[in-house]
C-alpha cells in the first residue's frame, strides 16, 4: 500500500534555499515538492496532511560523530543504542554515524560485527558506521579495503590516548597512504597524547586533581601540533584528512593554512566548545566533573575562532561526539584524580536547537545551520542527497520546527539516558515539533511515536568533496 504524508505551508529550509513550499512524501521518500498556493501544490493529494503554518521544514540532521555504548575507562557510555536515537529523534536529528572499535590484537572485521549487534534492531533512527583503526598492521590495511567496499568508508585514529586507541606516526602515515588508494577518509583525534600523558604525570605529582587540570593539561598548543602533523602526514600520504571535535583558535589557524593550500582537509567542532568554556570544567564541588571531554574545554576567547571558522568553511560540520557518563558513578570514578574522570558529554539531543539558537544570536544564517548540522555531514560522509536535504528521491527525513517556541534545557527534560544536562538551565528559542524518519513519524506534536528497530543501517558511499 502506498503511503502519503502532505506537509503543507512551511518555509522550507535546505543548505541552499529558502522558500514556502508544500512538501509531498511517499513510501518512504520526498515525492515532490511545489510552491506553496501553486496550481501544483493544490493538485497534492495525500492519506494525512500536517499543517506547517509559521513552522520550518527542514531536513533530519545528520550526526556524524556519535559514541553509543562505547566502552571508556571501565565504564561504558550511559546511552544504548536505542535511548541515544531517541533521543537524537527528539531533538531532530535522524541519522548518527557511530563508531565501531578495533581492539589491539583483533581485527577491523570483528569490531565491526559486534557493533551491528549492538546496534541492529535498537535504533529509532536510520544508523552507520565509521571504523575506529587501533591497530594498523598488513591484515588491518587489507581490511580497510574491504570495508570501503561495502559502506564503511571513514576511519578514525587517535594521537592521543597511548596503551588504548593511539597510533604513532608511521601508523597513522600507513592507514593514510591506505585511504589514498581505496577512497576511505581518515578522522584524525588530533592531540599529542604523548606530551599530555607527561603533564598528566606531573600535575597529579603536585596534587592538581581537580576536575579543571583535565583542560589544563590538554593545551591548546598539543592540539594545534597534533593536527599540524596529521594535515602534513596527510599531505605526505596523497590523502585527505577530517579533524574530529577542534576546539582551539591555533588549531583552526593550522586547518585555515592548510586549505588555503589546496589540501583536501576538513574540521569538525561541536556544541560543547562553542557555548561551554573552562569556567565550567572549574565549577566547584567536582561538578567540572561533568565537562570533562577531549579535546577539553577551552577559555572562552576560543569560541569566537571557532564561530568564525564556520562562517569562512574552514570548520565545515557542528557533530555532538556524544558520549554520555553519569555523574553518578561513572563520572565519580575520578574523584581525587582527574585523569580517571572518564571523557564524555551528552549532547545529542541539543545540537540542533542550539544551533537554531547561534542563528538568532547572529552567528549563522538559517541555510549555515542547516548546511552544518544536516547537508554537509551528509556529503562529507557519503549520504547524501538520500540523507541532509529536502528534495525529490531523497529519503523522507523531516523535521517540522517551532521557531518560536521558547524551552529551558534541564536533565529534567531531556531523553537521553544520563543524569545531568552539560546546558543546565539555558534558555533556547526553538523547538523541534514533529519528525519523520523515512516518512514514518517518530515524533508527533512533541509526543514519541517512534520505535526500537524502526532505523535501519545505512552503508556509505565515499566523501563527496575530495577532489
Amino acid at each position: 500500500m502506498s503511503t502519503r504524508t502532505l506537509i503543507r505551508g512551511g518555509l522550507v529550509i535546505t543548505a541552499s534555499d529558502e522558500t514556502h513550499a508544500d512538501v509531498l512524501m511517499e513510501d518512504g521518500r520526498i515525492a515532490a515538492l511545489a510552491a506553496s498556493g501553486t496550481p501544483a501544490a493544490e493538485a497534492f493529494t495525500a492519506e494525512r496532511t500536517v499543517d506547517a503554518t509559521g513552522k520550518y521544514v527542514i531536513p533530519g540532521g545528520v550526526d556524524a560523530h556519535t559514541h553509543m555504548e562505547l566502552p571508556f575507562g571501565g565504564t561504558f557510555a550511559s546511552d544504548t543504542f536505542e535511548t541515544g536515537t531517541r533521543a537524537a529523534a527528539w531533538g531532530g536529528t535522524t541519522t548518527i554515524v557511530d563508531f565501531a572499535v578495533q581492539s589491539v590484537g583483533h581485527g577491523l572485521r570483528e569490531g565491526l560485527d559486534a557493533w551491528h549487534a549492538k546496534a541492529e534492531g535498537n535504533c529509532a533512527i536510520d544508523y552507520a558506521f565509521h571504523m575506529i583503526v587501533s591497530d594498523v598492521n598488513d591484515e588491518t590495511l587489507k581490511e580497510m579495503d574491504l570495508l570501503v567496499e561495502e559502506g564503511v568508508t571513514s576511519f578514525k585514529q587517535f594521537m592521543a590516548y597511548p596503551g588504548v586507541f593511539y597510533s604513532d606516526d608511521g601508523q597513522i602515515l600507513r592507514a593514510m597512504q591506505r585511504s589514498a588508494d581505496n577512497g576511505g577518509l581518515i578522522m584524525m583525534h588530533a592531540e599529542n597524547g604523548i606530551a599530555i600523558d607527561v603533564l598528566v604525570e606531573q600535575a597529579l605529582a603536585r596534587g592538581e586533581t581537580d576536575p579543571r587540570f583535565h583542560g589544563e593539561v590538554r593545551k591548546a598548543l598539543l592540539e594545534a601540533e597534533a593536527t599540524h602533523r596529521a594535515i602534513r602526514l596527510a599531505q605526505v600520504a596523497g590523502a585527505p584528512l577530517y579533524v574530529v571535535h577542534v576546539s582551539a583558535t591555533e588549531a583552526v589557524v593550522e586547518l585555515a593554512r592548510a586549505r588555503d593550500q589546496g589540501l583536501n582537509v576538513f574540521g569538525e567542532t561541536c556544541p560543547q566548545y562553542l557555548f561551554l568554556s573552562t569556567d565550567n570544567l572549574a565549577e566547584p564541588d567536582f561538578e567540572g566533573a561533568k565537562y570533562v571531554c577531549s579535546t577539553p574545554l577551552r577559555p572562552k576567547e576560543h569560541q569566537a575562532a571557532l564561530w568564525r571558522g564556520l562562517r569562512t568553511n574552514d570548520l565545515q560540520v557542528v557533530s555532538t561526539d556524544h558520549c554520555p557518563f553519569c555523574f553518578t558513578g561513572q563520572k565519580e570514578l575520578g574523584r581525587g584524580n582527574f585523569s580517571k574522570i572518564p571523557n564524555g558529554l551528552p549532547g545529542v539531543e541539543n545540537r540542533m536547537d542550539l544551533l537554531h539558537q547561534a542563528v538568532l544570536d547572529g552567528h549563522l544564517t538559517r541555510r549555515r545551520w542547516i548546511e552544518i548540522a544536516c547537508a554537509t555531514p551528509a556529503r562529507m560522509f557519503g549520504l547524501y542527497p538520500k540523507k541532509g536535504t529536502i528534495a525529490p528521491g531523497a529519503d523522507a527525513d523531516v523535521v517540522i520546527y517551532d521557531p518560536a517556541a521558547e524551552q529551558v534545557m534541564s536533565a529534567d527534560t531531556h531523553h537521553m539516558n544520563v543524569d545531568y544536562s552539560a546546558y543546565e538551565g539555558k534558555r533556547v528559542t526553538g523547538r523541534v515539533e514533529t519528525v519523520f524518519s523515512r516518512g514514518v513519524p517518530v515524533v508527533t506534536d512533541r509526543e514519541y511515536t517512534g520505535h526500537a528497530g524502526h532505523g535501519v543501517y545505512t552503508p556509505r558511499s565515499t566523501c563527496q568533496y575530495l577532489t
